[in-house]
């Protein structure tokens, strides 16, 4: 479960992407998380709690 997240942090997700891919950017943090495929492209917006359980950790943190 990750907490400490913010715009533009890389995360790798429990599920696999269709496109092959577990990484994904954070474009919108609110109630509710946007993120985007770093693979395909794919944008997905989820509840604030969905994305906390399902994320396994940060990749790479934003700048």
């Amino acid at each position: 479960m990750v907490e400490n997240f913010e715009l533009g942090d890389i995360v790798k997700m429990k599920k696999q992407h269709p496109c092959g891919s577990y990484e994904w950017e954070i474009i919108r943090v609110g109630a509710d998380i946007k993120i985007k495929c770093v693979g395909c492209g794919r944008l997905v917006m989820l509840p604030r709690v969905k994305f906390q359980k399902d994320a396994k950790k940060v990749i790479k943190i934003s700048e």
